[in-house]
C-alpha cells in the first residue's frame, strides 16, 4: 500500500513560494532543470495561462523546465520571465544555437477582487519564488500562489470563504506521486471521502441555499439574474518519478483532473479556467493506470489540504 510523503522528497524537482502578502497575491514555481515532459488538461471555460501549446502532442518540445503557478489573472503572465532569468543565468534551457531558451509554462487564477488589484505577480516575485525553491522546503495553506485563493464566490466576494494552496504526495513502492493546487474555486469544496463540505459559499441562518449547487439552479431563474462571478479557477500539477513522455502525460492530467469533479461543486464551468499540468521528474517504469489514479487522488487531498486553516511543511 501507499504511504504519504513529503512531496520535495519527490527526486528532480524543487518548489517555492513569493508573495505579496498586503496585496493577497502570489506565485509557485516547480522547478525542473534537468526537463520534465509535461501534459495538461484545461477544462475550465476561461483559462489564463502561457505557453500551453508546447505541451500539445504534435508540438516539437519534449520537456519543459518549470511550471508556475501564479495570481494577478493575464496581468500575472508577466511573472513568467522571471522564471525564465532564474534559469538563463543558470545555463538550463531548450539550446538554440549559443542560446539556451528555458522553457515555462504558467497558469494564473483571478484574485484581483480579494486584495489590492493594481499589485499583481511580476518577474521580480517569480524569480524569488525560484530563490525560495532553492531550500526545497515548501509550504502550502495562504502562501504563494494560494495567497489570493477564495472559493464559494457565487454570491459574491462577500460570502466567499478564504482558500490557499495545497500539497501531497505519496510513495507506492518505488513509484512516488505528488500533486501542488491552487484552490481559487466559484463552487465549494468537499472532502472526496466523505462528502463533507470544507469551505465555500457562506450560509446565513434561514438560508434556503445550502451550497453553490442548490444557488446556482435558483441564480439563473431568478428576477436579479447576473452574470456568473468571473474571478475564479483552480490551477495544480502533478509530479511523478514515473517515466513518461508528453503524450501520456496528458492522459495523466486528464486523469488528474477528475479529482476537481470529486472535490468542488460546481466545477469547469466558463467562470473558471481549470487547469491542470503533470510532469514526469524520473525514470521509473509503471503502469498510466496506475499513476492516473495515484493522481486523482493525491489532487483531490491536496484540494482538501489547501483550504484547512492551517500552513505548514508539505
Amino acid at each position: 500500500m501507499y504511504r504519504e510523503i513529503p512531496i520535495y522528497e519527490i527526486e528532480n524537482i524543487k518548489i517555492g513560494n513569493a508573495q505579496n502578502k498586503e496585496a493577497r497575491t502570489g506565485c509557485t514555481v516547480i522547478l525542473c532543470p534537468q526537463g520534465a515532459p509535461t501534459g495538461i488538461d484545461v477544462r475550465g471555460g476561461g483559462p489564463a495561462s502561457r505557453e500551453s501549446e508546447l505541451l500539445r502532442p504534435v508540438a516539437a518540445c519534449e520537456a519543459i523546465h518549470a511550471v508556475l503557478l501564479s495570481g494577478g489573472s493575464a496581468f500575472g503572465l508577466d511573472a513568467a520571465g522571471g522564471v525564465m532569468r532564474y534559469l538563463e543565468e543558470r545555463g538550463v534551457g531548450f539550446q538554440v544555437g549559443d542560446i539556451r531558451v528555458p522553457l515555462v509554462c504558467q497558469s494564473c487564477i483571478f484574485d484581483l477582487g480579494i486584495g489590492d488589484p493594481r499589485i499583481r505577480p511580476d518577474a521580480a516575485m517569480a524569480y524569488a519564488a525560484c530563490v525560495d525553491a532553492e531550500t526545497n522546503r515548501p509550504h502550502s495553506g495562504d502562501v504563494g500562489c494560494g495567497c489570493g485563493a477564495t472559493v464559494g464566490k457565487l454570491r459574491g466576494m462577500e460570502n466567499s470563504a478564504k482558500s490557499g494552496l495545497g500539497m501531497y504526495a505519496v510513495q507506492l513502492g518505488s513509484l512516488k506521486v505528488g500533486a501542488v493546487v491552487c484552490v481559487n474555486a466559484l463552487g465549494d469544496v468537499y472532502d472526496h471521502r466523505t462528502g463533507k463540505k470544507l469551505a465555500g459559499m457562506a450560509i446565513h441562518p434561514a438560508d434556503p441555499f445550502r451550497d453553490s449547487e442548490e444557488a446556482m439552479y435558483h441564480f439563473f431563474f431568478s428576477a436579479d439574474q447576473a452574470p456568473l462571478p468571473q474571478g475564479n479557477t483552480t490551477i495544480g500539477a502533478i509530479i511523478t518519478n514515473a517515466a513518461f513522455g508528453k503524450t501520456p502525460m496528458n492522459k495523466i492530467a486528464a486523469m488528474a483532473q477528475d479529482a476537481y469533479s470529486r472535490c468542488i461543486r460546481p466545477i469547469h464551468t466558463t467562470a473558471d479556467g481549470d487547469t491542470v499540468y503533470a510532469m514526469s521528474v524520473g525514470h521509473i517504469q509503471a503502469d498510466i493506470n496506475l499513476v492516473g489514479t495515484l493522481a486523482a487522488h493525491v489532487m483531490a487531498e491536496a484540494i482538501c489540504r489547501a483550504v484547512l486553516p492551517k500552513t505548514e511543511n508539505a
